[in-house]
């Protein structure tokens, strides 16, 4: 029983590398993009907007499309599927053709997002759900790294269209992975009468919020400090930018530990730690030294992956039997912050440049604070009436 378990952790640490290996993988060669299609930064920076604007349009309407399937094989397929989008933008002849192919791969994420997520629910209960929630979201993180690394280094030596082969390669392998490993979960009951039954009150309402603030900040930090740091005195290129993404690296330890430490304690909590962490780090980043901004990225991002880890958890946790559906909707929220945070910050970066960015960054992350505080507590149980 203990090797299946075992195999299971493993199985959805690499469900999360599937969802984020191809997701932001374009983040790192932005600048490459404008040369090669003659078009500006800001709008190669769709490459980014399209893909987070198709997985909060998908989401909602995974639970929906998914429910009458065993789970293991719609995660497998979905990550399978994932390849072929990465592959046609590899032989994409115009901008407009990568855009179409970033939206596909969009719509297909989400459907590996919401299911494992909701994987974990069904099989798990308590405080377990926290800690496998993190081991989840620590594959986010090492997905979401490959994807940047990968095509920013193969970007410098080789070419951006070979970097994309290789994501429909590593696509290929750990689908496969995720089929042979993840074991099936019991038969689900007929649930969830209507998608929207159960997925609106209040201790839910503020987890997207969370789930929104949480992305803004993050592809607001990653994308912008990616332009600022292509400029001189650090003229930084793909492979060096690729490269940066190594911070990522800390949440992968940092973040299964604090799940296993916070099985016990209230969600609320490690959402203002995490707050917190990801303040500090972004105030870091105004310093003009390179390792100064290094250190507040890795502390800005695992504060980000520690908050997705305690939203995730939360989504579940209050959700009741419409755990898909949920997780739906937060999906929903947290990418339209991911393309919010994309776009809104380009007024403020060409004005303001980085400390703007910045400053907008810390105000997402301190309403983060705020509705952990005031909003993530779950609802008090339903009285069983009495005969």
């Amino acid at each position: 029983m203990k090797p299946r378990l075992h195999c299971a952790r493993l199985a959805l640490f690499l469900c999360g590398c599937a969802a984020f290996l191809n997701l932001y993988a374009t983040q790192s060669i932005l600048q490459v993009f404008a040369a090669q299609f003659h078009i500006s930064a800001k709008a190669a920076g769709w490459s980014i907007t399209v893909t987070t604007l198709a997985v909060a349009i998908t989401a909602p309407f995974v639970s929906r499309l998914t429910r009458r399937f065993e789970q293991r094989t719609v995660i497998a397929a979905a990550a399978l599927l994932l390849a072929g989008p990465a592959l046609m933008t590899a032989y994409a002849d115009s901008f407009a053709e990568v855009l179409v192919w970033r939206f596909v791969e969009g719509m297909l994420i989400p459907v590996v997002f919401a299911t494992s997520v909701a994987y974990i629910g069904d099989r798990w209960r308590g405080g377990t759900v926290t800690e496998v929630t993190s081991l989840y979201v620590a594959g986010t993180v090492l997905g979401g790294f490959a994807g940047r690394f990968v095509t920013g280094v193969v970007t410098e030596y080789v070419g951006w269209r070979e970097a994309f082969e290789w994501l429909a390669v590593l696509s290929l392998m750990v689908g496969g992975f995720i089929q042979f490993l993840l074991p099936p979960n019991c038969p689900r009951a007929q649930q969830v009468k209507a998608a929207s039954s159960g997925v609106w009150h209040k201790p839910l309402l503020a987890a997207y919020a969370v789930g929104f603030c949480v992305l803004f900040s993050q592809v607001a930090a990653f994308t912008y400090v990616g332009l600022y740091l292509g400029l001189p005195p650090f003229s930084l290129g793909p492979a060096a930018l690729g490269t940066l993404y190594m911070v990522f690296l800390m949440a992968l330890i940092v973040i299964p530990i604090a799940g296993r430490l916070s099985k016990a304690r209230p969600h609320a909590e490690l959402l203002s730690v995490a707050a917190v962490v990801g303040v500090c780090g972004s105030a870091l980043t105004l310093l003009p030294s390179l390792w100064c901004i290094v250190v507040g990225l890795a502390l800005s991002s695992t504060g980000v992956f520690l908050a997705q880890a305690a939203a995730n958890a939360f989504t579940t946790a209050s959700a009741g039997d419409n755990k898909a559906g949920a997780v739906g909707v937060y999906l929903t929220c947290y990418y339209l912050g991911g393309s919010c945070g994309a776009i809104a910050p380009a007024l403020i970066w060409e004005r303001w440049g980085w400390a703007g960015c910045v400053g907008l960054i810390i105000g997402f992350q301190l309403l983060t604070l705020l509705i952990a505080l005031t909003g993530c507590k779950p609802l008090k149980p339903e009285p069983i009436p009495t005969p």
